[in-house]
């Protein structure tokens, strides 16, 4: 963060219950107990946030520069991919300094630990809880952005969620099962449940499914993710076009695409044939969705599972978040 930094341990008793007490400032300065809008701290003074939510589960969370409590901010939840956490998915999608300049408050979130040893989001049933844990991450989700909107003013028609392989997945199952908080997701290399009728949001949410035609681990048209514990397969994940049409259908979406004639640079080690425009990733949108939801697959031509993030992305996707908040 730019400027000054404090710091705010916060406790939540209970996933949907949140309860405070003042921490140690990282500059050295005393630190301030925060009201529920955040407005104990001077509005202008940007910081980052530590919570611990159900009582072990850190969260990093970032207040850009222009924070003011008497403006809400929008808020974005991200989730990182199977074995990996919160801080390394902060640094791959490097999302920091675009979030910083349009206001945009970003959370870290971590998944819980299996037999393994790696960290993983309970999310859908294909992905990816190998041991058959029964944590409830949807729920736990659901009190970040409680704990958060203690803080810190938060804007409730711009709440979003995006994440990363297993994160994308549990991006998928955070909106169907909290369709009326969550405004809009973004989802990197995953899919949505096998069944539509696993999933019952119960208003529009804007979706992005990003994904590479050379992705081996979730395949573009879909599969099988198998994992470390055992050989056997867990269920079937739909492809990428399929995510999309259902999710188009659960939004009231027209049920024909329409073909951009942009593209997006989403992964900066695949190029094209033009040398002047590194944009490989088309866009196909379903237009037409109820109370102004829409829906994207943005195709990485021969994109991987873990694209290389290029500078464009970051604001990129905060474009797409941004123009779809809820009515």
């Amino acid at each position: 963060m730019h400027g000054v930094k404090q710091r705010l341990v916060t406790v939540v008793c209970a996933v949907l219950l949140v309860g405070c007490s003042a921490g140690s400032s990282s500059s050295g300065s005393p630190s301030t107990a925060a009201s529920p809008t955040g407005s104990s701290r001077p509005s202008s003074t940007p910081a980052d946030l530590d919570f611990e939510v159900g009582g072990d589960r850190p969260v990093d969370v970032h207040v850009p520069a222009s924070y003011e409590a008497s403006s809400p901010s929008p808020l974005l939840i991200v989730l990182h991919g199977y074995g990996s956490t919160g801080s390394d998915h902060d640094a791959y999608f490097h999302l920091g300094d675009a979030a910083e300049r349009r206001g945009v408050i970003t959370a870290y979130p971590d998944g819980t630990t299996d037999s393994t040893g790696s960290q993983f989001w309970n999310a859908t049933d294909a992905c990816c809880n190998f041991d058959g844990r029964s944590v409830d991450d949807s729920k736990y989700l659901l009190g970040v952005v409680a704990a958060i909107k203690a803080h810190v003013a938060v804007d409730p028609k711009r709440i979003y969620v995006m994440g990363h392989s297993n994160g994308g997945f549990m991006s998928y199952r955070t909106a169907c099962d909290h369709a009326d908080v969550f405004a809009a997701l973004i989802s990197l290399a995953a899919a949505t449940f096998a069944h539509a009728r696993d999933c019952r949001p119960n208003a529009p949410v804007s979706v992005l499914e990003i994904h590479g035609t050379a992705d081996d681990d979730v395949n573009f048209d879909g599969g099988s993710v198998v994992g470390p514990v055992s050989p056997t397969p867990l269920p079937a994940y739909p492809g990428a076009m399929e995510t999309v049409r259902t999710w188009a259908a659960y939004d009231g979406c027209d049920p024909a695409a329409t073909n951009s004639p942009k593209r997006v640079d989403v992964d900066a080690d695949v190029d094209v044939a033009a040398a002047d425009d590194p944009s490989e990733a088309t866009i196909e949108t379903w237009a037409g969705c109820r109370n102004g939801a829409a829906v994207e697959l943005w195709t990485m031509q021969g994109g991987v599972h873990v694209p290389t993030i290029s500078k464009a992305f970051p604001d990129a996707v905060l474009d797409f978040l941004l123009a779809h908040p809820k009515p």
